[in-house]
């Protein structure tokens, strides 16, 4: 009997060596994703996070929110998918941001134009322009003008600094305004006309995008109400009959089914995202 126990013990052992290996290290990679992210991707964004606080946050995340799950349903799958939301949950939030600094720089641009294009006519210099915009108007805008111009101070030339600002802003209608400053650098003209052009133009596909987001705006309730009302309807059922529910959240088939119809409701929600959305 001693030698079994003993193989037992050595086997147990080992596998928990190696789960803790392997947890350790995704430990130091999720790690080392969220620094990264605090680092780069939110400093280009201009919000200053330090690395360790968002890496205590992602860590709470991932034990909570599995831990709450599988308390609520018992079942270890949902446990699984809330740790997987956890560890994408960095990545989503700097998209999230990234996408809402990108609207804010695209409404305050016919307005930022307007200006660029007063102080032009105005007799004022480019770069002077520039930098009453920054004093003038709110952020984004004025952030990313001003590291503009800060740049050029340090000795980079103009259209680097304009390529390293594209980089950060990759909105067509940023494009637009750098391909107009491009021209009227190399062959001249009148800026301050191809300015207030250009800000009327983004004015006016800014009311065509607030007629269409309005329209399109009750199929993409819909869409969201249809996609959680079975999952509601599943909890619902699950409290009023929780026998006969307990073969989906407790047995093999029922994991399958889940499955199923998890993959189902995303393709159906990505459908109806697809549909609705209308670019101009």
């Amino acid at each position: 009997m001693t030698v079994p126990v003993i193989l037992a013990f050595l086997s147990a052992a080992l596998v928990f060596y190696v789960l803790l290996e392997s947890v350790l290290r995704g430990a130091k990679w999720q790690q080392a994703r969220v620094e990264e992210a605090a680092r780069h991707s939110l400093t280009d964004l201009f919000i200053f996070i330090e690395p360790r606080q968002l890496v205590l946050v992602n860590f709470l995340l991932f034990i909570l929110l599995p831990g709450g799950l599988w308390l609520f349903t018992g079942n270890p799958l949902f446990a699984v998918v809330g740790a997987a939301i956890a560890v994408a949950f960095p990545r989503f939030l700097v998209r999230v941001l990234r996408e809402r600094r990108l609207r804010a720089f695209v409404r305050q641009m016919p307005d930022a134009l307007r200006m660029l294009a007063s102080s032009l006519r105005a007799g004022a210099g480019l770069n002077v322009a520039l930098e009453v915009i920054t004093k003038d108007q709110p952020p984004p805008l004025a952030q990313e003008f001003a590291l503009l111009l800060r740049e050029q101070r340090m000795g980079v030339s103009f259209e680097e600094a304009l390529t390293h600002l594209e980089k950060r802003l990759p909105v067509e209608e940023f494009r637009l305004f750098t391909a107009a400053l491009r021209i009227a650098r190399s062959v001249g003209g009148n800026l301050s006309e191809i300015l207030e052009s250009l800000a009327q133009t983004l004015t006016r596909k800014a009311e065509v995008e607030g007629k269409i987001r309005s329209l399109t705006a009750q199929g993409k309730i819909q869409g969201l109400v249809m996609t959680l009302l079975p999952i509601l309807l599943m909890l619902i059922l699950r409290t009023m009959e929780p026998k006969p529910m307990a073969l989906l959240f407790h047995s093999l088939v029922g994991w399958v089914v889940l499955a199923i119809v998890a993959i189902m409701e995303i393709l159906g929600y990505v459908f109806i995202r697809k549909i609705v959305t209308i670019e101009i």
